[in-house]
């Protein structure tokens, strides 16, 4: 194996391979010849074994509450998670050997590892998912107000502490350029991508629909800042406010608003109009967007998804369904012609966009079309993998090269201690010959 090529990436907020970002860019560092360890938190219900070894990759699992109820639950969530990161680290260090920490966030608590490793001359990459404060600001609605500095802090220390910074868009890139101070050839950008392979369409079964003509669909988390009750929100506009009897809604995923939204869902009279099917497997999401008419992107506008890349709907793209979304920034970068754009947070809005698409098929292919084009062309994994790759290459080259450069100038050091007898020559230098 290639000197610098043996990989540790960290992840606390999913398991893996359930998080597909960590999963992909694991996998992709293997097939480029890097050895690759992982370390997460068990899953609830998959990935629950404490260590495996999938497609050669070496996954560590630790158990990790994560159930949050209030602001501080946060400080020992990610207090628990350090500790048990470490411990295993020093597992993975004496089994297997690294040369890199490749750590995902959120949390934006890894620097401290990364900053052990890099006193025994380890690399360490910052990789920002999401904004953190951002995140945390919109999950408890601006207050905790030093809870929040301290996340801040942590970001800074973060871009301080690693030797490259990944982000997902343009936007987290700025950010690290202008908040983080970090230089322009310190910070990569990788775009999330579909892995364009895993998404095929099958034959549709249109018993999924419920005996409706048309279906809605919904992929992801279901938190506070995924704007899933403007879904619903936006079905009560259209049913009992528009009388339509002609749309079901299926929503695959879960999150700590689920029951929320199942609540929601009998108060606005809707239970027969939706169906919560939970995480499903590859097959069966592939089903239910084979045979679905629109994919929905409810992510509300706010400062940090404003920011943020939503993997779902290159999913939906890359299934050639249309989307209707609101209007933010990097959703519109990704989809362009695919979707539909709502004005920032209207449930009107956003019901006429869904609207105007039902009532015109030809419309809806044509996006639909356009959508799996440009995934195919620019926005799938095996595309913006290969900023990531040679983002490795570019930092392990260059490290080595001031390797190469230090060595040179230790020769050099001791030709010339040893010519004015200052010291000694050490066995492997090669010293010029004298007349």
């Amino acid at each position: 194996m290639p000197r610098n090529k043996k990989v540790l990436l960290l992840v606390e907020n999913l398991s893996v391979p359930a998080d597909p970002r960590v999963w992909r860019e694991a996998q992709t560092l293997r097939q480029h010849g890097y050895q690759v360890s992982v370390i997460c938190p068990r899953g609830e219900t998959c990935d629950t074994e404490s260590y495996v070894c999938l497609d050669g990759i070496f996954i560590y699992r630790y158990t990790l509450d994560m159930t949050i109820r209030k602001s501080t639950d946060y400080i020992r969530e990610y207090a628990l998670a350090m500790l048990n990161t470490l411990r295993l680290s020093f597992q993975v260090w004496r089994r297997h050997g690294f040369d890199v920490i490749h750590a995902a966030n959120p949390p934006d608590t890894f620097f401290i590892i990364g900053l052990f490793y890099r006193l025994l001359g380890k690399k360490f990459i910052f990789d920002q998912h999401d904004l953190a404060p951002e995140m945390f600001a919109i999950k408890f609605q601006g207050r905790m107000k030093l809870i929040q500095r301290c996340l801040q802090l942590c970001e800074t220390l973060s871009y301080k502490t690693a030797n490259l910074v990944i982000t997902t868009n343009e936007s987290q890139k700025r950010n690290a350029l202008k908040r983080g101070g970090c230089a322009p050839e310190k910070v990569v950008v990788v775009r999330n991508g579909p892995d364009d392979t895993r998404f095929t369409v099958l034959t549709p079964e249109p018993e999924l629909k419920r005996e409706r003509p048309y279906l809605l669909a919904y992929i992801g988390v279901m938190g506070s800042q995924d704007g899933v009750d403007y879904v619903l929100y936006t079905l009560n506009e259209l049913i009992n406010k528009r009388g339509r009897q002609d749309i079901g809604l299926v929503l695959m995923g879960d999150g700590d608003q689920l029951e929320i939204l199942k609540t929601l869902t009998q108060d606005l009279q809707l239970t027969d109009y939706v169906h919560f099917a939970g995480w499903v497997g590859k097959h069966d999401l592939l089903r239910y967007l084979s045979v679905a008419d629109i994919g929905l992107c409810p992510d509300p506008s706010n400062q940090l998804n404003d920011h943020s890349t939503m993997l779902k709907t290159m999913e939906y793209m890359a299934m050639g369904l249309p989307v209707v979304a609101f209007d933010l920034l990097e959703t519109r970068y990704s989809a362009q012609e695919a979707a539909l754009y709502a004005s920032a947070n209207r449930v009107e809005d956003f019901a006429d966009k869904i609207e105007l698409l039902l009532e015109d098929a030809a419309l809806r292919k044509k996006m639909g079309d356009y959508g799996r084009q440009r995934i195919e062309e620019e926005l799938s994994w095996s595309q913006t993998s290969k900023h990531l790759v040679a983002a490795y290459q570019q930092l392990l080259e260059r490290d080595g090269a001031k390797d190469a450069q230090q060595i040179q100038a230790d020769r050099q050091g001791s030709v010339e201690a040893l010519a004015s007898g200052r010291g000694p020559v050490a066995d492997n230098v090669s010293v010029p010959a004298t007349e």
